[in-house]
């Protein structure tokens, strides 16, 4: 039997991005290292029980176990969860930290969350995602910060409640909050990224089905958490791109003139030259 078909058993979601097995390798890997802890340790308890049961002519021995069974079995554990820790774990974790995809066909999108929602906004046709600061929300109209006065903020539009993806494209989510610490949850792309206020971070990962699943807050966040889901729906690209042009030409349409030539409150540094904005990778 399969890990994916002992996940299904135990009715866990299905994987459905690039490294979501990789995962599930590992923590099916280590709940069976579990498993078989627990049997070992429950034979060795049900032994002592029995040889050191109470009798009525018992005598006490005053050195203890002589034996260094014990002390091998927790050597075996230790370089068991050494191999989980630097040959499954810290090589994943790199990967996902600091190989963050760069290829043409990368989504770059933001997931701002608020007490008890999230909204998901897309750079539109060019490809580039605007800068924003939270000073900049202006409820519905504006309701992710987005810099007006940035020239690649026209066709920027945004998608709430639903995150819409599409398959086989990497994607790069930066993640943040306008109130308290959330937890954008994805349950099937087995990523997951704190939305915490005053710290912009990131997340990426590559769809590999199309489908639709709920996005969750993972973190305790107030009296509505339990309602503060979203959708999450990966797509066929020409589907995706088709909709993407179409929400991008509406916003552009709609795209309010800048009220001033001021800077804008909270606008970020220029770029240097050769580093177009939007298009470079996040830092870490």
């Amino acid at each position: 039997m399969s890990v994916s078909q002992i996940n299904e058993f135990f009715g866990q979601t299905q994987v459905a991005s690039e490294h979501g097995g990789l995962v599930d390798h590992m923590l099916g890997f280590v709940h069976w290292f579990m498993v078989v802890l627990a049997i070992g340790w429950s034979i060795y308890l049900c032994i002592a029980f029995y040889r050191f049961r109470q009798k009525k002519t018992a005598n006490a021995d005053y050195h203890g176990f002589r034996g260094h069974a014990t002390t091998h079995i927790e050597i075996g554990v230790v370089i068991v969860e050494a191999i989980l820790l630097l040959g499954f774990a810290f090589p994943l974790w790199s990967r996902q930290a600091d190989e963050y995809p760069t290829s043409p066909d990368t989504i770059r999108m933001r997931a701002l969350g608020e007490k008890f929602l999230w909204n998901f906004q897309y750079p539109g046709s060019d490809g580039m995602l605007s800068t924003w600061d939270l000073r900049n929300v202006t409820g519905a109209d504006n309701p992710t910060g987005i810099d007006r006065h940035d020239p690649n903020s026209k066709d920027d539009f945004v998608n709430p409640g639903t995150m819409k993806l599409p398959v086989n494209r990497p994607v790069i989510v930066d993640v943040a909050s306008k109130d308290v610490i959330h937890n954008l949850a994805l349950v099937p792309m087995r990523a997951a990224q704190d939305a915490t206020p005053g710290v912009k971070s990131h997340m990426w990962f590559k769809p590999t089905k199309t489908g639709t699943w709920d996005i969750i807050c993972g973190q305790l966040c107030g009296p509505g958490h339990a309602q503060m889901k979203a959708i999450l729906e990966v797509i066929d690209g020409k589907e995706f791109d088709d909709w993407s042009k179409e929400q991008s030409a509406g916003s552009l349409k709609n795209s309010p003139a800048p009220s001033s030539d001021a800077a804008p409150v909270g606008a970020a540094p220029a770029t240097p030259t050769g580093a177009p904005s939007g298009t470079a990778p996040p830092a870490r």
